[in-house]
């Protein structure tokens, strides 16, 4: 079993800073602003000689009482509780705090070992910028820079030397990325807590709770998930400040590592422009979707018949993704929402032969021909699989430049209906199959052989 490790301390301490040092990702966002991270967030640790979990968690303030600090000081307390061991970080340039003593005072209750790291702390006396920091009465401070690196390796391999040492390297099963998206405030956190039963991140009544993008591991009837929480997409003239900006990045980069998206979407709220350009996004990047409808609990016949008749009007170009009506808060419908998710996923990465493939195209042309372009009519003479999630189907033949998007669409729905490639785009890609003799002239007539 991982030994977890910890990270707390007061905002803008550099927490972040030493998660991403410890896991050798960039994994949390960081930037010199208070208050970024909000929720825990878990990753793997790879310094040292010791297989960990590490946990980076918010701006601790115990003694806040409501709004979004409280729900922060939340989250720590619930990592906290999962602790095999604790890495206290201060300030070393700033000194110690009146918040520090108070967040010494709550690890002193602490059911694990507690360790002081004393950050920023590069280009000054070692015995000087511990010196205050013994006042917490946590042992002997470690005074390390995270950002720099110094004193992290002995940091922790002091606070892992208890730990039994693995002899071999921990193989993590292959999991199922799946990435909520959506606009602010539409129940993605929300939707995360429901299916987790627990509150794993932050589900707060405010637009841009979630900023960073959260990675949790769970479990669901027997198979392994990975789920991504992500900040919510606003439209670009809307986005001002830096750290949204951050956050805007982070989220496009989890769409295109996940596996399968679920695009939320709030039934109550019009289906906007935005909710378009994040289903475009999703498309373009080849994710396997699901749509889910949230917040459907409470609308009336009429409401939900208009909903959907909007649905189909501006995402029409999502005809392949199945839509579920749901409600987070709830927890009704999410079953078939994983249901679909692994629906998509399998339609995604299914392998297609090629004698099929070839059957099912030239079935399709004897049922309708590709348009005549001028004196030549495009010619399909075979297919294969180029690629997986999304499948790549390759067509090739000739004059196959002069094959229209319609027709495309066409070959597009049968491969998928025959297929039942469910949830996921589908590419076709025309390879033109050159003609050997092309540009050589024929002997008896004189005349340079055309290139189809």
């Amino acid at each position: 079993m991982k030994p977890t490790v910890v990270i707390v301390g007061r905002p803008n301490v550099g927490k972040s800073t030493l998660f991403n040092r410890l896991t050798r990702t960039r994994d949390a966002l960081v930037a010199d602003i208070p208050g970024l991270t909000r929720d825990r967030h878990y990753g793997h640790g790879k310094l040292g000689d010791r297989l960990y979990l590490v946990i980076d968690t918010g701006g601790f303030e115990p003694l806040a009482k409501d709004g979004i600090m409280h729900e922060m000081a939340r989250q720590a307390e619930q990592a906290i509780a999962e602790a095999d061991a604790i890495i206290f970080m201060v300030d070393g340039r700033v000194g110690i705090t009146m918040l520090d003593k108070e967040i010494a005072n709550k690890l002193r209750r602490a059911q694990c070992p507690v360790t002081v790291a004393v950050n920023k702390s590069e280009g000054m006396s070692y015995g000087v910028v511990i010196a205050d920091f013994h006042e917490l009465g946590l042992g002997t401070p470690y005074a390390i820079s995270a950002t720099h690196g110094e004193g992290v390796h002995d940091l922790i391999g002091e606070i892992l030397e208890p730990f039994p040492k693995s002899e071999e390297d921990e193989i993590k099963e292959k999991q199922l990325k799946v990435a909520i998206v959506g606009r602010p405030n539409v129940g993605k956190s929300t939707m995360i807590n429901a299916l987790l039963g627990e509150e794993r991140v932050i589900a707060f009544d405010q637009p841009g709770t979630t900023r960073d993008s959260i990675f949790i591991d769970f479990e669901r009837n027997g198979k392994k998930y990975t789920l991504i929480d992500t900040a919510g997409l606003r439209r670009k003239g809307k986005v001002f400040e830096t750290v949204e900006k951050f956050s805007v990045i982070k989220t496009l980069q989890s769409i295109e590592d996940a596996n399968v998206v679920v695009l939320v979407l709030d039934a109550r709220q019009d289906i906007s422009d935005q909710d378009a350009h994040i289903a475009g996004f999703v498309v373009e990047s080849g994710r396997a979707l699901v749509v889910a409808v949230n917040k459907w609990d409470g609308l009336g016949a009429y409401q939900r018949s208009q909903v959907k008749e909007t649905l189909e009007t501006r995402l029409k170009f999502l005809n392949f993704a199945k839509f579920h009506y749901v409600s987070a808060l709830k927890g009704q419908g999410l079953e078939a929402v994983f249901r679909s998710v692994d629906t998509a996923y399998r339609a995604a990465t299914m392998d297609l032969s090629t004698p099929r493939l070839t059957r099912v195209l030239i079935d399709a042309v004897a049922r309708q021909s590709p348009p005549r372009n001028g004196i030549f009519r495009p010619k399909l003479r075979y297919a294969h699989q180029g690629g997986r999630n999304p499948p790549l189907i390759v067509i090739h033949g000739n004059a196959l430049d002069k094959v229209p998007d319609s027709y495309r669409r066409y070959l597009e729905n049968v491969f998928r209906e025959v297929f039942k490639l469910q949830g996921t785009p589908l590419r076709i890609q025309f390879n033109v199959t050159e003609n050997p003799y092309a540009g050589i002239r024929n002997q008896r007539s004189g005349i340079r052989t055309d290139r189809r």
